[in-house]
């Protein structure tokens, strides 16, 4: 099972989109706080359409509850300053489940957090002038990449509300 952890996400329109995803791969979505966003604003439910209905979500008040939770857990750490290709992992490899965290818009993840786990951090290759993706694009970046390691288990790989034979 995938785990995608937001960390203070500042953009109801990201978590949106991010919700949508999460439903459509069958992720878990965790958000960590505290964050502006509030689950009835209006951009959110517009980028997560119907879909909201249909995910499974935890809230955490902070970065302690949340790793006083799951510490035990393979967690990775997505940021631009990892020296580790997110494309090397051997995500087939966990069993227990896959936790990915991503650092909100404006700072990332805090840094004391990222030495501490530095072998478990990940990198999206990108030109170097670049300073980031958008976040919900980096999500379904990592995201896709696990879930094609582990051959996309649980997913419709063909057409199944039309029909398979529908093009």
């Amino acid at each position: 099972m995938l785990n995608i952890i937001l960390y203070q996400p500042e953009m109801p329109a990201n978590v949106g989109n991010i919700m949508r995803t999460a439903v459509a791969i069958d992720a878990t979505l965790h958000i960590i706080g505290p964050t502006p966003i509030k689950l009835d604003d209006k951009s959110l439910k517009r980028a997560g359409m119907d879909y909201v209905q249909d995910l499974s979500f935890f809230i955490y008040d902070s970065i302690d509850k949340f790793m006083e939770k799951h510490h035990d857990k393979n967690i990775f750490f997505v940021t631009r300053y990892s020296k580790n290709n997110y494309t090397e992992v051997d995500y087939g490899r966990f069993d227990a489940g896959i936790y990915v965290m991503f650092g909100n818009e404006s700072y990332g993840l805090p840094m004391e957090l990222l030495r501490k786990h530095k072998e478990n951090t990940l990198r999206i290759p990108m030109v170097a002038t670049a300073r980031s993706l958008n976040l919900s694009n980096a999500v379904a970046v990592v995201s896709y990449e696990i879930l094609r390691q582990q051959g996309f288990y649980n997913l419709a790989t063909s057409e199944v509300i039309k029909g398979d034979d529908y093009l």
